[in-house]
């Protein structure tokens, strides 16, 4: 979810003990300047926060001593004070710096392609009609245009060091030393997280990159549409459109057809949110009799049903965006995420050009009314029969709640499902922990699973609850991993969407805290 920027190396000490770290984490380019004099100005003042909480750690008097090391508990607390800051910033600022791009240099091959608009609409046919296939009486959302879909192909760069700059090249050059690297069939669509409104490929170069090297493959990391000048559902049109470009590749494209079967999607946060849309999307076409029997797309013909991927995994997806579950209050103590926004602090958000929207709208990502649509949270999906192999990695996080709901239905409904939940931890904690014991086995897990499907290798459903700080494994049944009952789950959505759908001057203001 984020890029990987060294804050400060400093050492504490006191009269009962001497305390030495330097800390390296992952955190937003939009929460911060990622600048020297920006950490600077973000570090020095919190340096006596630092030094507190590393001195109640030490003598175990913080209520999370037992479950994170030292790093980890600075590194959240870090996180948790930025993220909860009383002075919110506009989106549009935020949406801004998370876009900067860091530059490209080191162990990574990046070729930028863009895949052009289907010259017909029969593409955005097939999405709207299984939006209006799954939506609720009431459900308001404005049908996207086709528009071009930008992404980055990634691959592992060996042999360089990671200060080697990019070469001078043409893209299609780049696409083809990345190749030359490339010894498995493994091929990553990749969607980032961000709420939705933040970040791009760019931000996400590193742990792309790490996945195609552990892979042998090569990832291509989508760069969709963001709320909220584009909202539901143009991301996940243009998620559409990439996947089927790499199916059936338009004119000019720098790659050959790729098999479904050699395909796999991925993704962290709101990332994992369009992965799992994405098959929804595709499950629906594919069972809906109203469906043509095949439809024109660049220069190929598209027979239906369309295939599915070998596989889909997700760190941390954000299957509910109605944010009511259990789990949202009982693991904040674990997570760096803050409360769903309240009414009060709603109404003194800041305006900026991008929000609130004209006409207003209570979400970033769609209309309130739309919040419980499958397609929007994955969370509402009632059939997940058909569906690839899943995989799921989490915390004892705030969305845990979520992902352990759709994985128990997944797996009841006869879909492959491997959970791999991970004690005390935070959202996207491979991510933000780079370099960690528990990051490093999440992407062993991760990318054995995709080298698994893509072999064409049987998943068996498995459950994992990995214990803090030693990493012993116990297993679970998948499913029975749900503690809130279907029945239950729809009455807190429900319930929370028509909390959520008060207007322009209620929570129309509001910024999702992901």
């Amino acid at each position: 979810m984020f890029q990987s920027i060294p804050i400060f190396s400093c050492t504490l000490s006191c009269s009962f003990c001497s305390i030495s770290f330097s800390l390296t984490f992952c955190v937003p380019h939009s929460i911060m300047d990622a600048s020297p004099a920006g950490i600077a100005r973000l570090v020095i003042p919190k340096v006596p926060f630092l030094f507190k909480t590393a001195v109640w750690h030490s003598l175990w008097l913080s209520p999370t001593s037992s479950k994170w090391d030292l790093k980890t508990e600075l590194i959240i607390r870090m996180l948790r004070s930025i993220l909860d800051s009383p002075e919110p910033t506009p989106l549009s600022k935020q949406q801004k710096a998370s876009l900067k791009d860091p530059g490209i240099k080191g162990k990574m091959w990046v070729s930028k392609a863009t895949f052009p608009s289907p010259e017909t609409d029969d593409v955005r046919k097939l999405l709207l009609s299984a939006v209006e296939d799954l939506k609720e009486d009431g459900n308001i959302y404005t049908p996207p245009e086709l528009a071009p879909v930008e992404a980055e192909w990634t691959g592992y760069r060996a042999n360089v060091d990671a200060n080697r700059p990019r070469l001078d090249l043409s893209e299609a050059q780049h696409y083809e030393r990345l190749m030359s690297e490339v010894s498995s069939d493994v091929t990553i669509l990749y969607l980032h997280g961000g709420a939705h409104f933040m970040m791009d490929p760019t931000s996400h170069r590193i742990p792309v990159s790490h996945l195609a090297h552990l892979t042998h493959g090569r990832c291509l990391s989508l760069r969709y549409r963001l709320a909220p000048q584009h909202a539901f559902p143009s991301a996940l049109l243009d998620a559409l459109v990439a996947y089927l470009s790499l199916l059936y590749p338009p004119e000019g494209s720098y790659h050959t057809p790729v098999p479904a079967s050699h395909v796999v999607f991925g993704g962290d946060s709101a990332g994992g949110n369009l992965c799992l849309s994405l098959l929804q999307l595709l499950l629906q076409i594919n069972r809906s009799p109203s469906s043509p029997k095949t439809i024109p797309f660049h220069n190929h013909t598209i027979t239906l049903p369309i295939p599915l991927p070998a596989g889909c995994a997700t760190i941390g997806a954000w299957m509910d965006l109605t944010r009511s579950m259990p789990s949202t209050v009982a693991n904040a103590r674990y997570d760096y995420l803050p409360p769903p926004i309240s009414r009060e602090q709603a109404s003194t958000f800041p305006r900026c050009e991008i929000w609130p929207t004209d006409p207003p709208r209570g979400d970033l990502y769609c209309d309130t009314t739309t919040l419980c649509h499958p397609l929007v949270s994955p969370l509402a999906a009632q059939d997940w029969r058909g569906c690839c192999p899943l995989w799921f990695s989490y915390g004892e996080e705030m969305l845990a709640d979520e992902i352990r709901c759709v994985a128990a239905k997944a797996a009841k409904q006869g879909v492959r499902v491997v959970s791999e939940q991970w004690e005390a931890m935070p959202h996207c904690f491979p991510m933000i922990l780079l370099g960690s014991p528990m990051s490093k086995r999440c992407f062993k897990d991760w990318t054995e699973f995709y080298m698994q499907v893509v072999k064409g290798e049987e998943v068996k459903t498995r459950g994992l609850w990995f214990q803090a700080k030693t990493q012993v494994e116990t297993g679970v049944d998948v499913e029975d991993l749900a503690n809130v009952a279907d029945e239950e789950v729809k009455r807190r959505m429900d319930s929370a969407r028509e909390a959520r759908h008060l207007g322009e001057e209620g929570e129309a203001k509001m910024m999702p805290k992901l």
